[in-house]
């Protein structure tokens, strides 16, 4: 009786052993594909590769050093859950004009169970492009390559990673689904123009936390088609803040629905917690369900503000008003320093004026003093707030 336990003690330990092994993700080390300290393109794209017809879990590993690549698409579907993990910086052309075109420098698409990880840096030198971006003053102006481009990423995680000094946008996340941003970290200076932290649209589930954003423009935005955002712990500025928008631009846009931003600081940004809407354009949609909440502002100009009249550049007419319904806006436990005397503007379009906004505990000074607030066409619930002047 004692044996056959023992065999089946055995057995069953060794079952468990065999598990584990095959449990073990595959590595494959840039440097097996002849990476050098140089450029690694064709050793990225012939790593990913194999790592990417694994039929178990797989780590493709880009060790500590300084490294160059090129435009590269890493492309799914994967047979397996893969993992790209970077401890080295990873430099872009300086040139924009060498990414042969293309409007993302590193872009991971068609996955399920991604992961994006390491200490690395991805720094896109673009201090060449900024001088070269005149999209200010025209409106047909060259697109410049963003650092990152996540396309139809299902049940993934980018964590750790820092983006620096991308040419264009940071990250584009467009057609995901459950993808988890942590201690994604993007660094660029405030005169760095349209360099946006992390732009959502066509996506659902995506959650961005313990996150700090500094960028030349929106720490974070949401475009069109952007469904169950949650957006928490994350710190902003220099940059733009935190954006709904902009909305409206576009034929055949999707609603905007179920966004919560909760405990976040902004600091010395140039807008706080904004929704922004196009006028004069025939676009009919929707935002709702739009949830701010414990935002601690630092000297930051317009901390609150909802402007359907948004129009940079003069880039549109003002005459007839935005067909963006926005509904169901709560702003609640808002403090700290606003850094222009009106801390709270709410523009509404006179064509769809809003519904259900609520002001609720906001506490903001200006030189000492209470901030003033603005209204138009929007009567909003106000608990502990200031009152708007309509």
């Amino acid at each position: 009786m004692n044996i056959k336990l023992s065999i089946t003690t055995l057995a069953l330990l060794l079952l468990l052993l065999a598990s584990n092994v095959t449990a073990q993700p595959g590595v494959f080390n840039i440097r097996k594909y002849g990476a050098p300290n140089g450029d690694i393109t064709n050793a990225l794209k012939n790593a990913w590769k194999e790592a990417c017809e694994s039929r178990s879990r797989s780590k493709v590993v880009v060790p500590s050093g300084r490294y160059k690549l090129q435009q590269i698409d890493l492309e799914g579907p994967c047979k397996a859950p893969i993992e790209v993990k970077v401890n080295g910086i990873i430099q872009a052309p300086k040139n924009p004009f060498h990414l042969n075109g293309q409007d993302q420098w590193i872009r991971f698409q068609y996955i399920n169970f991604f992961t994006l990880s390491g200490k690395g840096t991805f720094d896109g030198q673009g201090e060449m492009a900024w001088k070269q971006n005149d999209c200010g003053r025209n409106t047909n102006c060259k697109r410049l390559a963003m650092n990152f481009g996540f396309a139809f990423l299902n049940n993934s995680v980018i964590k750790d990673i820092n983006s620096k000094d991308s040419k264009y946008f940071h990250a584009n996340v467009f057609g995901c689904n459950n993808v988890t941003f942590t201690n994604f970290n993007i660094n660029a200076p405030e005169s760095s123009p349209n360099t946006d932290g992390i732009h959502i649209g066509k996506s659902s589930r995506v959650k961005i936390s313990n996150s700090k954003i500094g960028s030349g423009d929106d720490c974070i935005s949401l475009g069109d088609g952007s469904t169950q955002i949650t957006i928490q712990n994350v710190t902003c500025g220099p940059g733009h803040g935190i954006s709904v928008g902009s909305l409206g631009k576009y034929p055949n846009e999707d609603p905007v629905v179920d966004l919560i931003v909760k405990n976040c600081t902004l600091n010395n940004t140039d807008n706080g917690v904004r929704i922004k809407t196009w006028p004069g354009t025939s676009v009919i949609s929707i935002a709702s369900h739009l949830h701010f909440e414990d935002i601690v502002m630092v000297n930051v100009s317009n901390p609150i503000i909802i402007d359907q009249q948004y129009c940079p550049w003069n880039q549109c007419s003002k005459q007839s008003p935005s067909k963006i319904k926005i509904k169901k806006v709560i702003f609640k436990n808002i403090r700290g320093t606003s850094a222009t005397q009106e801390g709270v503007s709410l523009i509404r379009s006179r064509g769809v004026p809003c519904e259900a906004v609520v002001l609720s505990d906001i506490n903001l000074s200006f030189n000492g003093s209470k901030v003033t607030a603005k209204c138009a066409n929007v009567k909003p619930t106000i608990r502990k707030a200031p009152l708007c002047a309509i």
